[in-house]
């Protein structure tokens, strides 16, 4: 039997994060009950968006500008490089509004299951940002797993010969968080992070 073009979108959406076959689906059939006010401007959006839309030579971020607006500002803190895994640690850093540097993203973590080392990573780039005089503080924004902390420790055995400033974010209890819903990791990260209140 010959796919129809439904069958080809059902399939595509199903390829997104956290839609599988079923969702994907209902999304179709949403989508096609929308066609004239949802769909059609859906699929130009997204065309213009590919053709359009590029990496930072800098930092790695997505934008329509290279280098990006972040990279451009010269309201940014040029001194402080955030590093994060992936754009959209960026983009969560860039929502919270807590941060006013630039930005530094690897593609990734250091993996040895998957087959990912330094040379698959944006690190070369990083050490080339941190010899810049300017550069004061580069600061490690990875995630709490094993590869995030293997891929931590390694940059900062990179850097320990460039005169910048290494720190990583504290890592332990949320904000709102209650302690009996926390793991044993993440406890023993808030005890290891503890500041003085005074």
């Amino acid at each position: 039997m010959a796919k129809t073009e439904i069958d080809r979108l059902t399939q595509l959406l199903s390829r997104l994060p956290g839609l599988g076959p079923r969702s994907a689906r209902r999304a179709v059939l949403f989508l096609m009950k929308k066609r004239e006010s949802l769909m059609l401007p859906l699929a130009k959006a997204m065309a213009d968006a590919a053709s359009s839309i590029t990496n930072c030579q800098i930092c790695g971020n997505l934008d329509t500008e290279n280098p990006c607006a972040i990279c451009q500002s010269p309201k940014r803190d040029h001194s402080k490089i955030c590093v994060v895994e992936e754009v959209g640690d960026l983009w969560a850093l860039e929502r919270s509004g807590a941060f006013k540097g630039m930005y530094h993203v690897l593609g990734g973590t250091l993996s040895a299951l998957d087959g990912r080392g330094p040379a698959q990573l944006n690190v070369n780039q990083l050490l080339d940002r941190a010899g810049e005089t300017h550069v004061q503080e580069i600061i490690l924004a990875l995630s709490a797993t094993v590869d995030g902390q293997t891929t931590g420790h390694y940059l900062t055995e990179c850097l320990a010969g460039y005169e910048v400033e290494v720190s990583k974010l504290a890592h332990g209890v949320p904000v709102g968080g209650s302690l009996d819903y926390l793991d044993d990791g993440t406890l023993t990260a808030a005890l290891k992070a503890r500041r003085s209140t005074g």
